[in-house]
């Protein structure tokens, strides 16, 4: 079975066995919405590639750990789009949460989206039940307090921040996140895959940064122009757009270095790949890099 299609059969398992006859169905139908239909499940394909890379020796843990990351992705974004932070009327490209089911619904679906990716993880460890507290402290670690996805978004509301300090936990803690629990699940060294995380989640939101200011809403599923509406800290504003695109060009190839020595190191590469050929495509780098924009000309 192909990962992706794991990972969509894991998710639908896990929101099925949160509806119960007499559970609120509007709430429930937010929580379906919120994770279906999904985008590229890149942090739970990342999860799984390096549980197998370490040789996978508890498959339920792996998928449980790259469900519950995903269900937390997904409740960072119903969050995201609410009328109190971006009020984003589209995700996924498609009406989000909140402007489909209404604010306090969006609210409560997000809430009960991380709790059910931890009810997630804490059921599939009775096979290896001493890798669960680990795993539980480092996916905990990618969404809450001081450095995960949860301060990303309250850096939001700083005066000051730097770029790297802001991008790190708005984006990269989960990628982190996802390659070390990849690791932990299968009882393996989480600290040899955590400068790939490191670099994917960097160059990931460098790429959200580009194609939020070329305007590529079909790429993104979501309203662009959003950092300069919200005055947020931006690679383009920092680097410039060429700038910006070098730089993530050499985030990729610093990730595709990073990956530790293992029997499937080279399929791992091609991941990073063609991850960074779906984000920004090269011909569109090179297109980038020629581009001025004017606040670059001032």
């Amino acid at each position: 079975m192909k990962a992706i299609t794991r990972i969509e059969h894991c998710l639908a398992l896990a929101v099925a066995s949160n509806e119960a006859p007499g559970s609120p169905p509007k709430l429930a139908a937010a929580i379906c919405h919120a994770v279906f239909p999904g985008g590229a499940r890149i942090r739970p394909q990342l999860c799984l590639a390096v549980a197998n890379a370490c040789g996978n020796t508890d498959p339920e843990l792996a998928d449980a750990a790259a469900v519950a990351i995903e269900l937390l992705h997904c409740a960072s974004l119903v969050h995201d789009d609410l009328p109190c932070f971006d009020d984003a009327k589209t995700r996924r490209g498609r009406a989000s949460v909140h402007f489909a089911y209404g604010e306090c619904l969006a609210v409560l679906a997000g809430d009960a989206l991380i709790v059910m990716a931890f009810d997630t993880l804490a059921s599939a460890a009775g096979r290896s039940p001493t890798r669960l507290a680990p795993l539980l402290k480092v996916i905990a670690a990618g969404v809450g307090m001081p450095h995960g996805i949860v301060a990303g978004q309250a850096w939001e509301s700083e005066s000051r921040v730097s770029l790297s300090q802001y991008q790190r936990a708005k984006t990269g803690a989960l990628f982190v996140a996802a390659t070390c629990a990849g690791a932990l699940s299968a009882g393996a060294d989480p600290r040899d895959w955590q400068a790939l995380g490191e670099r994917l989640g960097e160059a990931y939101q460098i790429a959200d940064d580009i194609r939020d200011v070329m305007g590529q809403a079909d790429l993104l599923g979501k309203p662009v122009g959003q950092d300069a509406q919200h005055a947020r800290p931006n690679a383009i504003t920092n680097l410039g757009l060429g700038g910006a695109v070098s730089y993530f060009e050499s985030l990729i190839q610093e990730a595709a270095d990073s990956v530790p020595e293992c029997a499937s190191r080279q399929a791992m590469r091609e991941l990073v790949w063609q991850e960074s050929e779906r984000l920004v495509p090269r011909t569109a780098c090179n297109v980038y890099r020629s581009v001025v924009l004017p606040a670059e000309t001032v």
